[in-house]
């Protein structure tokens, strides 16, 4: 698939990736004692560029339920907390005893680079710090309660239950034929669930009704599942300039993919449908200013990396 992407939605989605990597930059307090090679693991990982897709989520979803700049700003920290998770989760996938890749955005992956026992110590770093991080969002006039509902939620989605789980599974069906139903199963975890966190997440700090979150979880369980999918699709006909890593590596590692079990086309129609469902639900939102999150959602379908 070409990527078509209107001038406006490609400023907004560079604009918020530079203000998320400028925030990033110091989200790692410069006077905390951390041994020299640790933080250097860390933010080697974390500064490593990439689509930024969560944090933009996170400050988009505040911004459409509250039309308000001060609401984009307060969940900055939760926009550096979830790249943070997303991070680490690379990171250890990377490893040998998981994927076993030896890039990452066109880059040398964490343990080609510091080793693997300090890749592995900068992942668990990483994703510890994404619990402060959210607690900062209070020094930014977000209720404590508030912060407490998405430290909740991200210890849900992005653990045992959610982002491990579906990392877990994924293992597991490597062992053995995995179903349609076991596959989607990983998607919407491995995935999805942190692209929900991060829709929910940045819609608590804009003050949302629980109709409002309602509605976004759907829209961003169908989001996430259709960005997954078009992952699939990429790898097995994107470009690897564009995507920064080897493509086929799916096939090479013979994990089950849609594409694997339902073929491309149909794929790539479950996608465009995924897609359509997801602005439907975005719709029952009633959002104050949901153009972004529209904007984001045809984007994705239509990327080529």
């Amino acid at each position: 698939m070409s990527l078509n992407v209107p001038a406006s939605t490609a400023d907004y989605l560079s604009r918020s990736a530079c203000e998320i990597e400028e925030a990033l930059l110091t989200a790692l307090p410069i006077k905390w004692q951390i041994p020299e090679q640790l933080r250097e693991a860390m933010m080697y990982s974390l500064q490593a560029g990439g689509k930024r897709l969560r944090p933009i989520l996170v400050l988009a979803a505040a911004e459409a339920v509250k039309n308000s700049r001060s609401a984009r700003d307060s969940a900055m920290p939760v926009a550096c907390a979830i790249e943070m998770i997303h991070t680490y989760s690379l990171i250890h996938d990377d490893l040998p005893a998981m994927d076993n890749d030896d890039y990452r955005r066109g880059k040398l992956t964490n343990h080609k680079v510091y080793g693997e026992a300090m890749a592995i110590l900068a992942g668990d770093g990483l994703l510890t710090h994404a619990f402060y991080a959210v607690t900062q969002t209070v020094k930014q006039g977000v209720p404590p309660q508030v912060a407490l509902d998405i430290v909740s939620d991200l210890a849900k989605l992005a653990g045992a239950s959610g982002m491990v789980g579906g990392q877990a599974a994924d293992i597991l069906g490597e062992q053995g034929v995995t179903s349609l139903e076991q596959l989607e199963y990983i998607h919407l975890h491995k995935t999805s669930d942190l692209i929900m966190f991060s829709v929910t997440a940045g819609a608590r700090v804009g003050e949302a009704s629980n109709d409002q979150l309602l509605a976004l979880q759907e829209f961003a369980i169908k989001l996430g599942l259709a960005f997954q999918i078009q992952d699939d699709i990429l790898d097995l006909i994107g470009d690897e300039v564009k995507l920064g890593k080897p493509v086929q590596s799916d096939v090479q590692q013979q994990k089950v993919t849609y594409p694997f079990l339902i073929g491309l086309k149909e794929s790539q129609a479950l996608v465009e449908r995924l897609t359509a469902e997801a602005k439907q639900a975005l719709m029952k939102a009633h959002l104050a200013k949901p153009e972004k999150l529209y904007a984001i959602a045809d984007y994705l379908m239509n990327r080529d990396h």
